[in-house]
């Protein structure tokens, strides 16, 4: 069946070099991830600036960023540690999502990829939509 060009450019994951064209640098990332994540463990308290977070979508914008951030270090490191690190934060993103569905901002639900590798293109999927949304649940 041929699939004419809008069909295609529906179907189509942004390339690593277009979902984080706006990604902070990786060190600067890596700190806020770091911070996300112990505000999220209580390991150090949420600054009191700033609206109220829902608590679910605060914990997907984590595990997106976490997600991200483990694909780009895959990307510029592909060895066997970075991918395998980027295929299980993407692969808890997926699961994430699966159980809140309403959060998925791209145009691909999770559930679409059905092989594994295939998940990090999800997570770009995911991060070039939450950038351009403006980073909600952050």
């Amino acid at each position: 069946m041929d699939v004419n060009p809008e069909q295609r450019r529906e179907h189509r994951r942004p390339a690593s070099h277009e979902a984080y064209a706006n990604a902070p640098d990786l060190r600067r990332e890596i700190h806020q991830v770091l911070a996300l994540g112990a505000e999220r463990d209580g390991r150090q308290a949420r600054p009191v600036t700033g609206p109220l977070l829902d608590a679910t979508a605060a914990e997907r914008a984590w595990l997106l960023r976490r997600a991200a951030l483990m694909d780009r270090m895959a990307l510029a490191d592909p060895g066997p540690g970075p991918v395998a690190a980027a295929a299980e934060t993407a692969e808890q993103l997926v699961l994430h999502d699966r159980r809140h569905p309403d959060l998925v901002a791209g145009p691909h639900h999770p559930d679409a990829i059905t092989r594994a590798p295939n998940r990090r293109l999800y997570v770009r999927q995911e991060y070039a939509a939450w950038t351009a949304a403006g980073h909600p649940g952050i």
